[in-house]
């Protein structure tokens, strides 16, 4: 009778002991989910800068350098963005991708404030559509990073707290980094004006 009762024992922990695992899997893939709604918004965001450096390239002939950068930038987002898509659960290649946009942030940044010096280019349809694009963009992103963070906070925690923590760590489920932004004081918001 006490073989039933510890073998009845065992038999409800490894069941435990499954679910928990299952959930984990679950929710690191809601975490992958959730990161490929940002990788098709920031696809599109790089699809379209190509456009506005094509669009800006005969109206700014002097402003060379601000085009590179801008396509150097978009370049470097854009590798930081296919290192995360293996494993967004990865920090390293998230802290990666964090830096890489910043620096296409400032990039475009920069781009606009020297559009705003070309009144015929502020003016054109096509730069128009373009950044209005962006911007659109830009608000689908942070909905997207927002849904994904979400994601990663319910896959951390279940992978901190006790005893999922056991499942977490025994089968290798490690904590997922959070897509962020620095401070708003270091980030310069791209301006959009359509005046």
């Amino acid at each position: 009778m006490e073989t039933w009762i510890i073998i009845g024992v065992l038999v409800a922990l490894v069941l435990y002991a499954v679910t928990i695992y299952n959930r984990l899997v679950s929710l690191r893939n809601g975490v992958r989910n959730a990161f490929a709604q940002i990788d098709v918004q920031l696809t599109r965001r790089y699809d379209l800068i190509p456009n506005l450096v094509e669009a800006v390239k005969g109206y700014m002939k002097h402003e060379r350098e601000t085009l590179e950068a801008v396509v150097q930038a978009r370049n470097q987002a854009v590798a930081g963005l296919k290192g995360v898509e293996a494993d967004p659960a990865n920090a390293a290649a998230m802290r990666d991708l964090v830096g890489a946009e910043a620096a296409l942030g400032g990039a475009l940044g920069r781009l606009f404030a020297l559009v705003e010096a070309y009144p015929d280019l502020k003016a054109s349809q096509n730069m128009q559509s373009l950044q209005e694009e962006l911007a659109t963009t830009e608000n689908r992103v942070a909905f997207s990073r927002q849904a994904f963070n979400d994601s990663v906070m319910r896959y951390n925690v279940a992978t901190q707290q006790f005893p999922s923590n056991i499942v977490a760590n025994t089968f290798g489920f490690s904590e997922a980094a959070f897509l962020e932004i620095e401070a708003p004081e270091k980030r310069e918001v791209p301006k959009v004006s359509f005046s």
